[in-house]
């Protein structure tokens, strides 16, 4: 097994007061009708919880000001960075009462460090890279909370011309080429617990194919994939765009086997993350963060403006990639290498109506299942206790309600994966026990 997911988990902190066991999932195609766009959704939603702290109860539509008004926010060069970075560009931080420095990270091991180390009071972070680091896995552990999600799909699966050369263009004919053992496959992910390698592992183990056992996995930044495999040091990689597919056909150095949007629609992807120190420390100045990227999402939303956000966030100061490619991308434009080209309606999004930025309950808990499924946790947890204790519903919810951003009715949704497998967040550990390849 790769060394890098030979990790131990450390104690995880107790569940806090309050129980949403009785919560039920609602499907994923529940009719747009269950948003509601009062401050009463907040008022209901907190009835689902024993205790809500002080400072996440706040639902005025007037913001108190910032406690901490200079506030430092990480990022890594991916498209979907953008959000924050067009909520420094259009000054809505500023708006919001913030003076934001944006600090350009060079991995996602950094952003951990520096998040949990307190040199940045906030990021752009991975998803499954938040619960890793409140569970300890692979480094001391901090309870951590995420305040929002930045946006949905946008992340690829990418292999090179070799494996394009000797038959492979999907799953099932790389297992053929694997299973031959003519010589080992390498595959890189961005960061252990992170979305990429979920992805990954998802992808490789639905083709039958054991990512623990039948191929070798390594860790590379995002902005770096494109120049390993350039140089031969992996056969396939995950990552987000522009490295996720747009780049790697642009240059000739691999081709798209898969989106991830293709795997699961409107999947969760990055967060906006803190620590839950600062949120109970500075609740004002989550909440004026959280109005500012949600300005900023919804101003990415709008198509006709989408051009000038890829023009904005390919400069060197932030994603430092050819505009033309993120902004293919970001109107939906994709190519896969192979002679096909189409128009899809599942593109990166950053809020579509609030679904993308509200923090369900059932997102948190899958990456959960996949971290328990892969090892990385060594013990089964109470995966809806870690998701209440991580994702600030209530306190994101009051700012929604407060700007009129639609919230659901529920904080766990039912959805269903490519491979036809069902995620109900009621049975997690009936999901997890479906999987045929695990650790």
């Amino acid at each position: 097994m790769n060394k890098e997911l030979e990790m131990k988990l450390q104690p995880p902190a107790a569940p806090r007061a309050g129980s949403l066991s009785g919560v039920e999932a609602r499907p994923v195609d529940a009719s747009r009708r269950d948003f509601l766009q009062t401050a009463a959704v907040a008022a209901g939603s907190t009835a689902l919880t024993a205790s809500i702290p002080a400072w996440a109860q706040r639902t005025s539509r007037v913001p108190a000001a910032p406690e901490k008004s200079q506030v430092s926010i990480g990022f890594i060069a991916l498209t979907d960075c953008a959000s924050i970075i067009m909520a420094q560009e259009l000054g809505l931080f500023r708006k919001y009462g913030l003076e934001v420095t944006l600090s350009k990270q060079p991995s996602w091991a950094a952003v951990r460090d520096r998040v949990t180390l307190g040199e940045l009071d906030a990021a752009h972070m991975l998803y499954g890279q938040v619960y890793g680091v409140h569970l300890g896995v692979g480094g001391p552990r901090k309870d951590m909370a995420v305040l929002m999600g930045l946006n949905h799909n946008g992340q690829g699966i990418v292999l090179s011309n070799e494996l394009r050369e000797r038959g492979v263009t999907d799953g099932p004919s790389l297992k053929k080429l694997i299973d031959r053992k003519e010589r080992s496959y390498t595959f890189a992910q961005t960061f252990p617990t992170g979305t990429h390698a979920m992805w990954l592992f998802y992808w490789l183990a639905a083709a039958g194919i054991d990512p623990l056992r039948d191929v070798k996995v390594i860790t590379v930044p995002p902005p770096q994939m494109v120049a390993n495999m350039r140089a031969g040091n992996m056969d396939g990689y995950c990552v987000g765009e522009p490295w996720g597919g747009a780049r790697a056909i642009h240059d000739g150095i691999g081709f798209s086997v898969t989106t991830t949007q293709a795997m699961w629609r409107n999947h969760p992807e990055k967060v906006l993350g803190t620590t839950r120190e600062f949120v109970e420390k500075y609740p004002n100045t989550a909440r004026a963060m959280i109005r500012a990227v949600l300005e900023a999402s919804q101003y990415i939303d709008t198509m006709a403006n989408r051009d000038h956000v890829a023009a904005v966030i390919s400069q060197a100061q932030y994603v430092d990639g050819p505009a033309p490619l993120i902004a293919a991308r970001l109107r939906g434009e994709f190519e896969n290498g192979l002679g096909r080209s189409w128009q899809d309606a599942d593109y990166m999004k950053f809020h579509n109506g609030g679904e993308v930025n509200y923090p369900y309950l059932s997102h948190g808990m899958w990456f959960l299942t996949q971290q328990r499924r892969w090892g990385l946790l060594q013990h089964d947890v109470d995966y809806l206790a870690v998701a209440r204790q991580v994702n600030q519903v209530d306190l994101y919810s009051g700012v929604a309600c407060s700007m009129g951003v639609a919230v659901p009715d529920s904080p766990l949704k039912t959805e269903t994966l490519f491979d036809g497998r069902v995620w109900n967040p009621s049975r997690p550990h009936e999901y997890l026990a479906g999987f045929a390849i695990k650790a």
